[in-house]
């Protein structure tokens, strides 16, 4: 009697059941599939050069909730160092009518600035942004540029306190460096500025084409510099290995913008992590994905540097680094 009383309501259940099933199987066809974003990269250099950061970026993007394949493309373009190549590589981005392109390097920002108003720009890093006209200012960046800013006096100043540091005798300093480099010029200014106050001679090195390279280490020994720094730019990453064996064979005290450059043999760096300026990157991106403008996304400047030493290649040029300069490295390659 129990089964006889309850096979009505359970026919009904079911048949309720099956109608929804249906209706959700219908509901599901009917609805359109997630929409695939298409991010655009464009980089000045291959990225055999530094492979670490676009590592960094794509783990940002994890961490904002992308994932590449599934819910959003690429588009990869690289520059080689050749800055002829810039402009026709960001309007194949442009074509390609991405959501969104990342670029780093000032001659590369203007490039992709020139070849579009309305797709947003993501820049990585950017040594004067404001100066250089590519937004209108930091907190208010205008138009369609956002990103993170390089630009530090601080920093300059900073390395050559740290050149100082490891070469007491310093008085006589060359910077190496491309003019041609808008960004370059504005951190050259920064230079000039902090070496009249602490009383030391500067003298510029200007590498526009790989044969410079030669001929500006031949004016620093013929001068007789006793240090150099040496400032970021796709030319100079692309001739990473030269610079290192250059700056061996004068046996003078170096300092880099770029990790990258000590990783390979240099002595010293002192520079923002660029891996985490790409990964931070990928926040901008995904607020833009999101629905926020380019021009209300303040731009950002990095809060810390990191020091790194190469005790090999200080022992190579002769060098002893000091014990308390060794002790406020965040890394020390031995």
């Amino acid at each position: 009697m129990i089964l006889y009383c309850g096979l009505q309501p359970l026919k009904m259940i079911v048949s309720v059941v099956a109608v929804l099933i249906l209706a959700s199987f219908h509901t599901a066809k009917a609805q359109p599939p997630a929409k695939i974003h298409r991010i655009g990269i464009l980089l000045p250099n291959p990225p055999s050069l530094s492979p670490t950061l676009l590592e960094a970026f794509r783990q940002g993007l994890q961490e904002n909730g992308y994932t590449e394949g599934q819910n959003i493309d690429i588009e990869y373009r690289f520059g080689d160092g050749k800055s002829d190549r810039y402009p026709d590589l960001a309007a194949e981005l442009v074509q390609r009518k991405v959501d969104v392109i990342v670029t780093s390097s000032t001659r590369v920002i203007k490039a992709v600035k020139n070849a579009t108003t309305t797709i947003p720009i993501v820049m990585v890093a950017a040594a004067d942004p404001v100066g250089t006209g590519l937004i209108a200012s930091l907190a208010h960046p205008g138009g369609n540029v956002t990103g993170l800013s390089m630009r530090s006096p601080d920093l300059s100043g900073k390395r050559l306190q740290l050149l100082k540091e490891v070469a007491p005798r310093m008085r006589h300093v060359g910077i190496l460096w491309n003019p041609a480099n808008e960004g370059n010029a504005v951190t050259w200014q920064d230079t000039q500025t902090v070496a009249e106050r602490s009383g030391l001679k500067l003298q510029s090195i200007e590498v526009r084409t790989p044969g410079d390279f030669d001929r500006g280490f031949e004016a620093l020994i013929k001068t007789r510099a006793d240090a150099f720094a040496v400032l970021r730019d796709p030319l100079v990453n692309n001739m990473t290995h030269i610079l290192v064996k250059l700056s061996a064979k004068s046996r003078l005290p170096a300092i880099y913008e770029a990790k990258e450059i000590v990783l390979a043999g240099g002595l010293m760096s002192y520079a923002p992590n660029h891996a985490d300026l790409y990964r931070r990157a990928a926040y901008f991106v995904h607020r833009i994905l999101t629905g926020t403008r380019p021009a209300e996304l303040p731009v950002e400047r990095p809060m810390r540097a990191e020091f790194v030493i190469n005790l090999k290649a200080a022992k190579e040029i002769g060098l002893r680094i000091p014990a308390e300069v060794l002790q406020r490295a965040d890394k020390v390659l031995r």
